[in-house]
């Protein structure tokens, strides 16, 4: 198989945590050189999760596959030093709050004179300007003004519940992408450039598929929530209402009607419900539920734990979880990202990069700088490195 399709590019992430990582190492994954800035503190995420040799599994997740370089930012020389690094690259990306790179002279309007082909991604919470640039924004804020965590909590009936999954990121972060790709395919029409700016909140009601009941003015819909029944071996979810379900069961396993002539609705719904509940509760076992379901032309899923997903037949034949090196003389898993090209090879580098470890490697290859020029630079201060545990 041929390189990865991004082999050709350089990318300058300087982001943290997940909206821009993720990006990151979606790039890394298609064959982008990744080159991860970060400050002498490090990105916070290094210490969320089981930490080996140094590295944390969350970072490890986002950062694998890039080189890493450490750079303070607050020290004379640091920021021309980020922008003689953009002048090299093709993408930059980062999700500082509005108006942080500006006061290091790193905005898109001070690099872009110096590469005009630069595409750069800037990810905020709520754009990088108006009324709330300026307000801080995490995925959980985000889920909550997006209408995601009311909606759920009406139609359940339930207290407002944040997602345990930081879904404003991600999905800000695959936006992100698909705005990057579309730049690049226009700077080989142009020549030329530009900044990409990208609202987790846009992103968040671009993708959400029932707000179309909002613009609209209708009711957000009660009746169309796909149930879960308990069988023999545990939770499944059948999509679609509980008539349809009914009416597929009942002529699939020929299952009679418990409600007495003139019955209201109500009294009809609940018999038939209890009529299926009992039917799937008396299947033996896995193979004899999932064989009814099918024979029923339902869509039914088993409500599995997350290692259960993780050890899946699916995730297994199509390598989801990956070993990379966890830098302490063993191995560690990551999720693979999901694409699949019959020609371009992709997928998760070897390891993740401590602080500062690829200083001399990339900045001997991106800018030329001797030997000398790097230990001036670490000696004040600009470069840092991490001792690399043993």
């Amino acid at each position: 198989m041929s390189a990865g399709p991004l082999s050709d590019l350089r990318v300058l992430d300087l982001s943290r945590v997940l909206a821009g990582p993720y990006v990151g190492r979606l790039l890394a994954d298609l064959g982008a050189e990744v080159v991860k800035v970060e400050p002498p503190e490090g990105d916070v995420t290094r210490n969320w999760g089981r930490v080996i040799a140094g590295l944390s599994g969350y970072y490890t997740q986002q950062n694998v596959g890039k080189q890493g370089i450490c750079i303070d930012l607050r020290r004379d020389g640091a920021p021309q030093l980020v922008r003689r690094l953009a002048s090299r690259a093709d993408i930059l990306v980062e999700n500082f709050r509005p108006g942080v790179l500006k006061q290091y002279g790193l905005s898109y309007e001070e690099l872009a004179p110096d590469n005009p082909r630069l595409l750069m991604l800037s990810i905020s919470g709520y754009g990088q300007a108006g009324p709330e640039a300026q307000r801080a924004a995490y995925a959980s804020v985000i889920h909550a003004e997006s209408g995601v965590v009311h909606r759920q909590a009406a139609i359940d009936g339930v207290q407002p519940v944040d997602p345990h999954i930081s879904i404003a990121d991600t999905n800000a972060g695959l936006h992100g992408l698909v705005g990057i790709l579309a730049a690049l395919h226009g700077r080989d029409r142009t020549g030329r450039g530009q900044h990409l700016d990208v609202a987790m909140l846009d992103a968040m009601l671009a993708t959400d598929d029932q707000l179309h009941l909002a613009l609209d003015d209708m009711p957000m819909r009660h009746n169309q929530v796909n149930e879960i029944w308990e069988v023999s071996f545990g939770q499944v979810t059948i999509a679609g209402d509980f008539r349809w379900i009914w009416r597929q069961l009942s002529e699939s396993a020929g299952l009679v009607d418990p409600t007495p002539a003139g019955a209201p609705l109500e009294q009809k719904i609940s018999l038939r419900r209890e009529t299926v509940r009992n039917y799937l509760r008396s299947l033996p076992d896995r193979v004899s539920v999932f064989g009814a379901l099918e024979r029923a032309d339902l869509a039914f899923g088993e409500v599995r734990s997350s290692q259960a997903a993780l050890m899946s037949e699916t995730a297994r034949v199509r390598g989801t979880v990956v070993p990379v090196d966890d830098r302490a003389g063993g191995m560690r898993r990551v999720i693979q990202s999901p694409y699949r090209f019959s020609a371009s090879k992709t997928g998760a580098g070897l390891r993740a990069p401590y602080r500062g470890e690829h200083n001399h490697d990339v900045l001997e290859r991106w800018l030329e700088l001797r030997g000398d020029e790097i230990a001036k630079l670490e000696h004040e201060g600009v470069l840092l490195r991490e001792e690399v545990p043993r």
